[in-house]
């Protein structure tokens, strides 16, 4: 039985509101629309929305609408797999070999000793695109289950020689937390999107979050997506990556909700107080402290300081390390900042994607910061 809390946020008596300074950055871009929240002792801080929907319609974006995660998504599904390494059904040191045991002839020897520890922090040897033999292709138009489509991918993937020798050089690649995702629900024999629901969102009150393109394509009752150009993207095919990547790159939410996910990691880093934000102490009892540090430790080797999902630096405006990571599906770009040190989670999306998105949503985080530090 999963037990559901919810982690509480309050708002401030008077949450600063950045709204102005979003519109400003949102026309000064050329964005649609543009959110930011940020959380500092359990507390709602400050916030703000601007913009619409959608590019050339009425109605506006709020705070509350759920905006695309992109792979910001890949913290998620590395938090998942501590908590099936703290319930023993997973170990970091289960490989893709003993994962997928049908595949023990057809799987590129090098594959087989390839661990989730090295997939999650992108030292397997995944690849960094997917377009070898026509395989991104053919995920586009698989018509099987999210499950089908990535064990699809898997048995391509794994065909071939490891891009790199496992465990040592650093490639970015949605294909090896795919790999992961797929080792999870072939474990648990369970979708990885039904297993986030349950071990992650439910138990955390993150009622906003799902996957692929949020809203519906009858209603403009959540943004639309718009690429680098500006155009919309109505929810359907082509308005999100293949569910075959869903573990890399397909979690849509609130601002408020991935703030509830984001704190917990901002607060039990190692840097941080490891105060359980309240009501996540349910949660938190299959997922200690000790696993928090597992997940924030980058390997050791070379650069990227890549952990689990996180890339992790330090700024002088957060007193020591901090925990950072962009995402986009190519209709959306959203960026998360936790400066542990300061109980601090600063969270910015723009339904459009592109240089100007991202930069739209650093100059937010700028907003939030310095609204944080006036108060």
């Amino acid at each position: 039985m999963i037990l559901v809390l919810t982690v509480c946020l309050t708002f401030q008596a008077q949450p600063v509101d950045i709204s102005d300074a979003l519109k400003g950055l949102r026309d000064k871009n050329d964005l649609p629309g543009l959110v930011a929240l940020a959380v500092q002792g359990d507390r709602v801080a400050a916030q703000g929305a601007a913009g619409v929907r959608k590019r050339g319609a009425d109605a506006a974006m709020t705070i509350n609408d759920r905006v695309h995660l992109g792979s910001c998504t890949k913290s998620m599904t590395a938090t998942l797999i501590a908590i099936l390494v703290a319930e023993k059904k997973l170990a970091w040191t289960t490989t893709v070999g003993d994962s997928f045991p049908r595949l023990k002839e057809s799987m590129h020897p090098d594959w087989r000793g390839v661990t989730l520890e090295q997939l999650l922090t992108h030292r397997g040897g995944a690849p960094a695109n997917l377009d070898a033999d026509g395989l991104w292709g053919r995920l586009w138009n698989h018509k099987g289950s999210p499950t089908e489509q990535r064990l699809a991918l898997v048995d391509v993937v794994v065909r071939r020689k490891p891009d790199t020798k496992p465990g040592g050089k650093y490639i970015y690649s949605n294909a090896g937390f795919a790999i992961a995702g797929a080792i999870a629900e072939t474990t648990m024999r369970e979708p990885w999107e039904s297993l986030m629901q349950e071990r992650i969102f439910k138990p955390l009150g993150m009622s906003s979050a799902g996957f692929g393109p949020p809203g519906s394509k009858d209603s403009l009752d959540q943004p639309r997506g718009h690429d680098a150009e500006g155009r919309p993207v109505e929810p359907g095919p082509g308005a999100d990556n293949p569910a075959a990547i869903g573990p890399a790159g397909t979690v849509h939410c609130s601002l408020g909700d991935w703030a509830k996910y984001a704190f917990i990691h901002a607060r039990m880093d190692p840097n941080g107080s490891k105060k359980p934000p309240r009501g996540a102490e349910g949660f938190l009892k299959a997922l200690k402290p000790p696993a928090f540090e597992k997940l924030h430790a980058p390997p050791g080797i070379g650069e990227p300081r890549y952990a689990m999902g996180w890339i992790v630096a330090d700024r002088d405006w957060a007193d020591g390390p901090v925990l950072t990571h962009a995402g986009s599906n190519t209709m959306w770009f959203a960026v998360v900042w936790l400066a542990p040190k300061k109980d601090l989670a600063l969270l910015a999306a723009t339904n459009q994607a592109g240089d100007k998105a991202a930069a739209a949503c650093d100059a937010a985080v700028v907003e939030l910061l310095q609204a944080v530090q006036k108060k």
